[in-house]
């Protein structure tokens, strides 16, 4: 805590300097933020969980509570309108007391037909950021989402700031308790089910404050990239595991994952070893300056010559590579920019103005096309997986180099993935993952 309140200030600061920046050149005074509202459920009388606008939670560590607005206006403190309705069907929300309260205006209300009066009385130069354009006709606020606001500020929140980093820091420490809970849970003989009870407990969050619905898969089930079925009945045998799941701090996600097999001297045991040792040497290659799109390619000329010391191929590690088989056998990118959302905004953009560089035509999954800079935090996880319907799409000249009985001694394990979060400093990286303590 004492970490986040020393650098809130300083962040505040830099997102300030920001939106005069780009209200100076849209000509315009000021910004609405909207929080949000809760959507119903179709046909019931109950809502979905709440999701805040992320533009919202850049400004001020306010998650869970709907129909706030802050009011940004060049060279002014910023307001926050803070929701604090009378009732007694729900817990109000309290007052905000902490840290971050003294960098805004902080005006409670209690009713939803005071936010007019509460804004200010000119809005016809302010722009309105969040998901309700009904909400904003009603306010008078005509210009909504505008695009050329919404370019610079999505491809300058990639450069983090020290508290961003501090928030993701402590997200990365909580998740990597949850992993050690949930391996422990794994080699016990727990069901998927069990061991993602396992992880909750461990980090204190429930179901719906995880950053995304964690993958807890047994056996087979990690070659299927986004499991999320949880069985309740553990397996006869449980061979393999596969865990993709995070934490959040203040509306910052972490994102890591984790392989283990059950028997770490096997095949499987031993690929997976070495797969880690390849992604540390990716993450040991990154500097300012590199295309992400060349360490996804490194990495894919590591898989292949993992293919090949492991025998999955017939082949060389470059005829591997050119053959498209490594594709086959890590289908997904190298990884993508984390923040404020898992998979944060601007992986494409190459300038303030939002120009746009696709992911190669030869790896379409990838998120990320950015030269990397100091300040950004990504994600690195690589994978292998053997998904039959992958490897029926190669050409016939690639299927002959495969090692079906490896394959078929392999399939049963399902796939591996490896993943951690880094910062990118001025002359390396700053491991967020590793630092807790998770191998």
């Amino acid at each position: 805590m004492e970490r986040l309140a020393h650098t809130y200030p300083e962040h505040i600061q830099t997102l300030r300097q920001r939106a005069d920046t780009i209200l100076a050149k849209q000509g315009l005074e000021g910004i609405i933020i909207h929080a949000g509202e809760p959507h119903r459920i179709f046909l019931d009388d109950m809502d979905y969980p709440f999701k805040v606008n992320p533009h919202f939670k850049h400004w001020v560590p306010v998650v869970d509570n709907p129909h706030c607005y802050l009011v940004v206006k060049v060279g002014e403190k910023p307001t926050l309108l803070f929701y604090r309705p009378i009732d007694f069907w729900h817990k109000v929300p309290p007052l905000p007391t902490e840290y971050w309260v003294e960098q805004v205006n902080l005006v409670p209300f209690e009713r939803l037909d005071q936010v007019a009066e509460l804004l200010p009385a000119d809005r016809s130069q302010m722009a309105y950021l969040g998901e309700h354009p009904q909400r904003a006709a009603e306010l008078g606020l005509n210009q909504v989402n505008p695009q050329p606001l919404l370019d610079f500020l999505h491809f300058h929140r990639s450069i983090k700031t020290d508290y961003e980093i501090a928030c993701m820091d402590e997200a990365n420490r909580i998740a990597v308790a949850g992993h050690q809970a949930a391996r422990d849970a794994f080699l016990a003989g727990a069901s998927e089910f069990g061991i993602q009870q396992a992880y909750l407990a461990a980090t204190q969050h429930g179901e719906n404050d995880v950053p995304y619905g964690n993958i807890i898969a047994l056996n087979e089930h990690s070659a299927i990239l986004h499991y999320t079925k949880l069985e309740r009945e553990a397996p006869s045998e449980s061979r393999s595991f596969l865990i993709d799941a995070g934490a959040s701090v203040n509306g910052y996600a972490a994102d890591i994952t984790r392989t283990y097999a059950k028997d770490p001297n096997s095949r499987f045991g031993q690929l997976i070893e070495a797969m880690d040792e390849a992604q540390l040497a990716i993450i040991d290659a990154i500097r300012p300056g590199l295309r992400y799109t060349e360490l996804h390619e490194m990495m894919h000329r590591k898989v292949a010559q993992l293919m090949v010391r492991f025998e999955l191929v017939n082949a060389t590690a470059e005829q591997t590579f050119e053959l498209g088989i490594t594709r086959a056998f890590f289908p997904h990118g190298l990884g993508h920019q984390i923040g404020l959302q898992v998979h944060d905004v601007a992986g494409f953009m190459q300038d303030e103005q939002g120009t746009h560089l696709a992911a190669p035509e030869a790896y379409p999954a990838l998120r990320c096309t950015r030269i990397l800079e100091s300040g950004m935090v990504l994600t690195i996880e690589p994978g292998l997986y053997i998904i039959d319907s992958l490897i029926a799409d190669l050409s016939e000249e690639a299927k002959a180099k495969l090692n079906t009985a490896v394959i078929d001694e392999l399939r049963p394990f399902g796939g591996i993935r490896i993943e951690d979060d880094v910062v990118v400093t001025d002359d390396g990286v700053i491991n967020l993952t590793r630092k807790h303590g998770l191998a």
